[in-house]
């Protein structure tokens, strides 16, 4: 114990050396974002990914520790870097790094009437914690969120992106980090669905506008109007998640 002790303040006084084991860390989250994304069904083989500028106001990091995670992923074969173009998914065949409890394939594997009403009761629970315990560096982010998101009508994967930042900037608020993680999972659910759900006409806007609302809610610090938005907002997911099922079942079975 007393080593360690000893150790730790000949680390900080090497030059730039606790600084960069920091920015390291911080990389290997971030590729760990970018490769959840394409494993959860957000992005797809093919896609290009936002630019590093785009990137680094959504996870609100530097340009410098964006172009670190996707080099870190353009070396494991999973994203192809090229000059003078986007950077594009050539690979979706990797291990989903887990954010929360489990996997989005352990997730996928309950029908959607469990993972609504699971959600309905869970995530209600923690934005209202959250509602009394939102901090205003959260606050900031989500309204800077909420201006990328006004600009991302006509972009779904974009917008997935701001989303699925939005929702966990908010569930890491919860004092249980446990049911955070929980609820993160349930996030997850049936992803590839709801990309599909955005592409729909006014689908963005509309999601959009539900942002608002547990924004306001949030800012007011009022955990009853923000299980009420999030509600609404749980319950269009479902009924477009719903519509996309019946749709491609039908298509299977004319």
């Amino acid at each position: 114990m007393t080593s360690r002790l000893k150790a730790q303040p000949v680390f900080r006084q090497a030059p730039g050396l606790w600084t960069e084991i920091s920015k390291r860390t911080v990389r290997e989250r971030i590729s760990d974002k970018l490769a959840s994304l394409i494993a959860s069904g957000i992005l797809h083989l093919g896609d290009e990914l936002p630019s590093e500028r785009e990137l680094a106001s959504l996870l609100s990091v530097s340009r410098e520790t964006i172009r670190g995670a996707i080099q870190t992923l353009a070396a494991k074969g999973i994203l192809e870097v090229s000059q003078g173009a986007r950077t594009r998914v050539v690979n979706q065949n990797i291990e989903m790094p887990k954010i929360g409890v489990t996997s989005p394939s352990a997730i996928n594997s309950y029908n959607i009437e469990a993972v609504h009403g699971a959600r309905l009761l869970v995530e209600r629970a923690v934005v209202a914690e959250a509602a009394l315990r939102i901090d205003d560096e959260t606050l900031r982010r989500l309204k800077q969120s909420l201006t990328i998101q006004k600009e991302t009508t006509r972009d779904p994967i974009h917008f997935l992106i701001c989303d699925r930042e939005f929702h966990l900037a908010i569930y890491r608020c919860s004092a249980n980090p446990l049911l955070a993680d929980f609820v993160i999972d349930l996030y997850t659910f049936m992803l590839d669905h709801r990309r599909v759900a955005v592409s729909q006409p006014g689908a963005i806007e509309r999601s959009y506008r539900d942002h608002i609302e547990i924004y306001e809610a949030l800012r007011a610090r009022d955990p009853e109007a923000v299980t009420e938005a999030f509600g609404r907002h749980i319950d269009r997911i479902y009924t477009t998640t719903i519509a996309i099922i019946e749709t491609k079942a039908a298509r299977l079975d004319p």
